[in-house]
């Protein structure tokens, strides 16, 4: 077997070419970063606005709720109309309590 030294033209032909892959690779990351970011931001975007959605969804069904039992249940509309007017039925008293004031000034 022989030893054969393949000079030092050799070996920095092959840190160059190293180098210019690593430099071409670095192109390449800077070029699609801002594809990536803005890819990582309407990721987010859809993630809140499907949350938003279900919690629509949610306040929809309870809305409907609320809505089929005003119109078939008169209990329900009474319920809603002592509550919300303070009406009563003849012989009965209404009893208001109202919310302590928050943001009363010291005394």
């Amino acid at each position: 077997m022989m030893n054969v030294d393949v000079g030092l033209w050799d070996k920095l032909t092959r840190v160059a070419l190293l180098l210019l892959f690593v430099a071409v690779l670095l192109l390449v990351a800077v070029w699609y970063m801002p594809l990536i970011e803005q890819n990582e931001r309407m990721r987010r975007s859809i993630y809140e606005l499907d949350n938003k959605i279900q919690r629509a969804s949610e306040e929809g069904k309870q809305l409907k709720a609320a809505y089929d039992a005003l119109r078939h249940d008169p209990k329900a509309v009474e319920r809603l109309a002592r509550e919300t007017l303070g009406y009563a039925r003849t012989g009965e008293t209404v009893i208001r309590f109202e919310a302590p004031l928050t943001n009363a000034p010291p005394r």
